[in-house]
């Protein structure tokens, strides 16, 4: 089991709320790469426009990537939940688009997933797992990721993130983020990503980019103001080896009005 540690974290997500929380916060400035003992973290992100109001949300789009990796090329340890603090200025609003059920996109390839709730469709990103099985060389499995809205119900919003592994193991992991109010000092909003096990278990997610839609329908899933030119983000990354993984990002916006 690795030590607890501060890194910079841009996963999970797979993770729809990864992507939002880390978007967010991130202003379109390098990737930045961390090395926590033999275990590398790469992450990157954006959100568009930069310049918002300093009292009105203004609806913006995200961008989050994010890539892990073993030094030694050996096979990394899962990511299995993400749990990420946001700024207060950030808001999600999914009343009024369309929404989606676990049940719709279990056992679903991206084609029938995309049929059965194409309108909740918020956002989309590719992924990459890397499936190690005793006795065999880890092998690496592409798919589309897929965000659709789950609605909101009792103060809690709900996102799937769906993505499809084929050939040679075939699947559909859906993980499930759930956002509520969170007032703790500078944070908002708590969202938790709770991702499944993939390929019994010997499956890592290795790699993901994603985008959250500014415009879905005429209605907008996220929003923010920017009132003194930053936003930040705490994120905390669980990993099935028990690594824990945790940072808080700031990253610059303009305010204006």
């Amino acid at each position: 089991m690795r030590k607890h540690v501060l890194i910079v974290l841009a996963l999970g997500a797979l993770i729809a709320v990864s992507a939002v929380g880390i978007a967010t916060a991130a202003g379109g400035e390098a990737p930045v790469t961390v090395k926590v003992g033999n275990l590398e973290l790469t992450a990157n992100g954006g959100f568009s426009p930069k310049a918002l109001s300093k009292t009105k949300q203004t609806p913006i789009s995200l961008k989050a990537s994010g890539e892990v990796k073993e030094a030694d090329g050996s096979h990394p340890p899962a990511i299995r939940e993400v749990v990420l603090e946001a700024d207060k200025a950030g808001q999600v609003h999914l009343k009024g688009i369309p929404t989606c059920t676990s049940g719709k996109l279990q056992a679903t390839d991206t084609a029938a997933a995309l049929k059965a709730c194409k309108p909740a469709l918020i956002g989309e990103g590719k992924t990459t797992a890397q499936v190690a099985f005793a006795e065999q060389k880890p092998f690496n499995v592409p798919s589309k990721l897929l965000v659709f809205s789950g609605g909101e119900k009792g103060g809690k919003a709900i996102m799937y993130i769906h993505a499809y592994f084929s050939n040679p193991i075939n699947g559909a992991l859906v993980t499930t983020v759930t956002i509520t109010k969170h007032k703790h000092g500078r944070f908002g909003t708590l969202a938790v990503a709770k991702v499944p096990q993939l390929a019994g278990g010997s499956g890592s997610i290795t790699s993901f980019s994603l985008e959250i839609k500014k415009n879905v329908g005429g209605k907008n899933p996220i929003s923010s103001t920017c009132q003194d030119g930053k936003l930040k983000v705490h994120v905390l990354g669980k990993f099935e080896d028990g690594t824990k993984a945790a940072t808080e990002i700031i990253r610059a916006c303009t305010p204006k009005g």
